[in-house]
Formats: C-alpha cells, structure tokens, sequence
C-alpha cells in the first residue's frame, strides 16, 4: 500500500523532534502542529471551558477554533495553521489558555 509521500513523491527532509505536555513527538518539515499530532495518534489537544470536551482539529483550515494550542509560550495557536518546527515547545489548553 502507497503511503501519502510515495502518492505526491514527497521527498521531506529529515524527521526532527518537538514536545507536546513533556512527550516528545517526531514531526518532518512542512508539517503543521496539527499534523505532526496526528501522525503521532494524537487527535485530541484543548479541552472546552466548562465540560472538558475534547477537541482537535474540526475544519482544518484555520476557520473555526477547536485547534488551539500553545506554542512556545503562545495562547491560542491554530495548530492546523502553525508550521512546526524543530525544538517547538506545544502545550495542551484549556478553553481559550487565558485565565478565564
């Protein structure tokens, strides 16, 4: 079975390392946070206010803002829209990361 790379005949450069919550996670350049999370089995990154709920990515494009993450210390990150890069430091939130 062909992988997405072998279909485009993507040729990445070399696999790097970035942290989610303390756990390292391997990503490639060109990536997204949102993608680099979800090639590492992680589909779930920000809890709602209130219930908790958790939340991914839901329109992938930058729109809605169920993708939310911190990025070297910066709230409110659209994971699906931030290029990840090497040594990049991703927390999970909660709500909007304010203290609200």
């Amino acid at each position: 079975m062909s992988s997405p790379l072998d279909l485009a005949d993507a040729r990445p450069g070399p696999p790097f390392t970035v942290s989610l919550d303390g756990r390292e996670i391997e990503a490639l350049p060109g990536q997204t946070v949102a993608a680099a999370l979800w090639t590492a089995g992680i589909t779930a990154w920000r809890a709602t206010r209130g219930d908790g709920r958790p939340r991914g990515v839901f329109c992938g494009i930058g729109v809605c803002f169920d993708c939310l993450v911190t990025v070297n210390d910066r709230p409110n990150q659209r994971a699906c829209l931030v290029p990840v890069a090497p040594g990049d430091v991703i927390r999970t939130q909660e709500g909007t990361g304010h203290d609200d």
